[in-house]
């Protein structure tokens, strides 16, 4: 049902709201989430999914291809499945081996594609691509839990349901490359292509399919282990069983360095936000789809238990305010209902609470939410303007970057960071500043630190001035007023905190990334990597036309 239109005026939520770390630190999948992009277009489109190879022995061993077609293009998993031994088995990105590596193919591979990739994919980073390659990506066993699936379907038996709900999946990856990393296919390869051309589309297809391969590998060595009592895995634990993944510092700079795209992102959730808010009344019918996502949600938070006691200590204030809201009165009378109601959880939840709300009310209008998809892209960044004056940069910045203003790079504890990329694999880290580590390693991340020296060294202009002047005198500035002239057109590009200093928390990043990435049960490991579970609850391959809602994932009874 389509929320209607109304002459109420509600304005989005302005970005020194919502760009705040704090904030995007507590954001949860929404309709417009990558994962549920690519869903919806696969169901809409019909695509076919066939395991047209599966040479694995009993122990799972071995290689398998899945081949998924829509009616414009056809793409390929392939899938290398080999021993791993226990003391090389490790999430860090420094790892040599794999329990199992994955190549996302262009088309159907022929013999020469597959042996070619089953020499290159196992050595991951030091192999040798091709265009035809989309994806790069590897995965590592949740031991205990594949173990356990393999003994029980093998004894006639289904596993243990509160450990598929305590690990929820039986592989993780550790990295999903794609873009042009390696000698894979440029992204411009297929952006062009409607299912790929939201962001990310290739990488969530990847993971989809190795989903797939998951499934029949546990129960591949099962029946292996005993051919006459094997039994299959029931369809809903497959449901609510994902792909874990253990991800680090690497994915936070690209929030940084992708501002448009950025905005592209969070000015389509709160358009869609505030269009919904701007409903005149709710219909029974939407009233009762609130109160069955609340039961959801407060399922699906009631699930979600982590070690990390800052985060278990927010788990459990949201568990208190979803039962809150469970008891807040709404009815067809009610006027403007979701604004009333997202306005009672500003003032009275914490972040958490408050957007869970926000992915609650996305799920209510969806013909309101899931157009804004066509939107989620970017093209280049914007070329520098050279030809404005001095004066009209001091006004956008002004306008959009007062919040740089309070940081005193003057003091160890805002300036104790530096963002650089490491020796062994030129992965993103983060250390204390130190002489060693010097420009062409460090990372351009300190855009609060970088606004004040374009301030600062602004100051002593007239204002009339001619910028290109400025940019010659100074050229080390083009890239901060590159970006400063950004933010006038695209307000949502900037995380509004210093991230060199010690209260920047780059979880934070890394969740609101992978929030709109679909991940769900953040389980954070320290203040710099998590692990998070991506498709639970997601429609197997032959349920994707029945539109299943898999928002807040359950494990049914």
């Amino acid at each position: 049902m389509s929320a209607d239109a109304t002459s109420k005026e509600i304005a989005l939520r302005p970005p020194s709201e919502v760009m705040r770390l704090d904030r995007l630190g507590s954001t949860f999948p929404t309709r417009l989430s990558f994962m549920r992009i690519l869903l919806r277009q696969m169901a809409a489109e019909d695509w076919r999914l066939r395991r047209t190879h599966f040479d694995i022995d009993g122990n799972g061993f071995g290689r398998a291809v899945y081949t998924v077609s829509s009616p414009q293009h056809t793409y390929s998993l392939i899938a290398f499945s080999q021993f791993l031994d226990p003391a090389e088995r490790t999430d860090r990105v420094i790892a040599e081996a794999w329990d199992a590596t994955f190549v996302l193919f262009d088309g159907v591979p022929n013999e020469t594609d597959i042996e070619r990739l089953a020499k290159e994919t196992p050595q991951q980073e030091a192999g040798r691509y091709q265009t035809s390659d989309l994806v790069l990506s590897r995965a590592n066993k949740s031991v205990r839990l594949f173990e356990h699936v393999v003994d029980s379907l093998a004894s006639g038996r289904q596993p243990n349901r509160q450990l598929i709900v305590e690990i929820g999946y039986l592989m993780r990856t550790t990295a999903v490359y794609a873009n042009g990393k390696f000698g894979l296919a440029d992204r411009s390869v297929y952006a062009d292509r409607v299912a790929l051309s939201p962001p990310f589309q290739a990488e969530m297809l990847t993971v989809y399919l190795i989903r797939c391969f998951t499934f029949d590998l546990v129960e591949h060595v099962a029946r292996c282990t005993n051919p006459d009592g094997f039994v299959p895995l029931n369809n809903r634990y497959k449901r609510y069983l994902g792909i874990g993944n253990a991800t680090g510092l690497g994915m936070a700079p690209f929030l940084v360095s992708h501002p448009t795209l950025i905005h592209h992102w969070f000015h389509a959730r709160e358009t869609a936000l505030a269009d919904i808010r701007r409903v005149p009344r709710a219909t029974v019918e939407d009233i009762a789809h609130f109160r069955s996502l609340l039961a959801k949600a407060a399922a699906h938070v009631a699930e979600w238990n982590v070690e990390d006691e800052t985060q278990t200590a927010r788990i459990e204030v949201l568990r208190q305010e979803v039962e809150e809201i469970a008891k807040w009165a709404v009815s067809p009378e009610t006027e403007y209902p979701w604004d009333g109601t997202f306005q009672r959880a500003n003032t009275e939840f914490s972040l958490e609470g408050q957007e869970l709300l926000v992915s609650i009310l996305l799920e209510l209008y969806p013909d309101n939410v899931d157009k804004l998809a066509h939107q989620l892209s970017s093209g280049p960044e914007p070329l520098l303007n050279a030809s404005m004056t001095v004066g009209e940069l001091r006004r956008i910045l002004a306008d959009h970057y007062m919040w740089t203003r309070h940081f005193d790079f003057g003091d160890d504890k805002v300036n104790r960071y530096v963002w650089y990329y490491s020796d062994e694999k030129l992965e993103p880290r983060r250390g204390e500043q130190r002489a060693e580590i010097g420009a062409a390693q460090s990372m351009s991340v300190a855009v609060a630190c970088d606004i004040q020296a374009l301030r600062k060294k602004l100051s002593h202009e007239e204002a009339n001035a001619p910028l290109a002047a400025f940019l010659l005198e100074h050229p080390e500035c083009r890239d901060t007023v590159r970006r400063v002239q950004n933010a006038e057109a695209h307000p949502y590009c900037e995380l509004r905190e210093n991230l060199i200093g010690t209260n920047c928390r780059p979880i934070d990043i890394l969740r609101a990334k992978l929030a709109y990435f679909g991940a769900s049960r953040f389980d954070p490991k320290s203040d710099l990597w998590t692990r998070i579970t991506m498709y639970q609850g997601a429609p197997l391959p032959t349920e994707l036309s029945e539109d299943k809602d898999w928002s807040f994932p359950v494990l049914e009874a």
